[in-house]
């Protein structure tokens, strides 16, 4: 059975919202706390980081490298909504192994774009602000780092980025399709509302913690080399000298900030598009019943 709310089964799902799993538009909390020495720490916590970045850049601070993302949010929502509509629609049967699937084949072909969007999100937020500044913007940013290293520095952090979009994306599909059947998120449901919004929040957290290692790592690969010289030769090198530095806690580093932002956002993009969708298709939505599939917030 299928929760009766969504889009039919097959004709590609979702919306872009950023920090869902497609877009992992991390703010610059998230990847300053990722990757600061563990010698020289600049900030002690969440809220240190958060307060310091207003301080020292303004409340815009906190939205550096948001063009980014941005830029990419149209490419990557047409790749991600026709692979997992056909992805689906291929393996014929509407199930939770089947969303996963789909899911995580979305998840790993929208890396192509993902990769270097997100290289550029993370040069921004790390660069300083004033006319030292390194880069003027997303396009600059990738334009210069493909002058000095082709296109293996465009795509650096491709490998990592693949490890982590490929089951997030399926974990994220799995478990809202889990969810809203348990709470028989049907029309009508007095609570429909506040249902949705459980299920898209914790889909958004469950997929950001079905990965967060690797996101930590493909953090530290993307901003290895901007202040001082490299010191990673790859994805297992660098978890590697992580954990013998900093111990596993460095892969929970910004974890925090991540969770707190990834349930409030999924919860309110889950719901909204559920519900307009539902009342835009009119009658069709109430009496389609459980042939309907959900959206997904991409």
């Amino acid at each position: 059975m299928r929760p009766a709310l969504g889009l039919p089964q097959g004709r590609g799902v979702g919306v872009l919202a950023l920090g869902s799993p497609a877009s992992h538009w991390a703010p610059p909390l998230q990847v300053r706390l990722q990757v600061q020495s563990t010698e020289k720490p600049r900030y002690r916590g969440t809220l240190h980081c958060f307060q310091t970045i207003v301080k020292q850049e303004s409340v815009l601070g906190l939205y550096k490298g948001l063009g980014s993302p941005l830029m990419g949010l149209t490419f990557i929502n047409a790749l991600v909504f026709g692979v997992q509509g056909n992805t689906l629609r291929a393996l014929g049967q509407d199930t939770p192994l089947n969303q996963f699937l789909a899911g995580a084949a979305a998840g790993a072909i929208q890396c192509v774009i993902c990769c270097p969007m997100e290289l550029a999100k993370t040069r921004l937020q790390l660069q300083g602000a004033g006319p030292a500044r390194t880069y003027k913007g997303s396009l600059d940013c990738l334009a210069q780092i493909y002058r000095r290293e082709g296109l293996r520095g465009v795509n650096r952090g491709m490998a990592s980025t693949l490890l982590r979009e490929t089951p997030s994306f399926g974990v994220y599909f799995l478990a809202y399709d889990v969810l809203t059947r348990a709470l028989g998120c049907e029309p009508g449901e007095p609570l429909l509302v506040p249902k949705l919004l459980l299920a898209g929040g914790v889909s958004g957290m469950a997929s950001w913690l079905s990965t967060y290692p690797v996101d930590v790592v493909k953090s530290r690969l993307q901003a290895d080399g901007v202040r001082g010289a490299p010191r990673y030769r790859g994805m297992l090198d660098c978890a590697r000298q992580s954990y013998q530095a900093e111990g596993w806690r460095v892969f929970t580093r910004g974890l925090a900030s991540t969770l707190l932002r990834a349930f409030p956002v999924n919860a309110a993009t889950f719901a909204t598009v559920t519900v307009v969708l539902s009342y835009a298709r009119g009658p069709e939505a109430t009496s389609a019943g459980p042939a309907l599939a959900q959206p997904s917030s991409l």
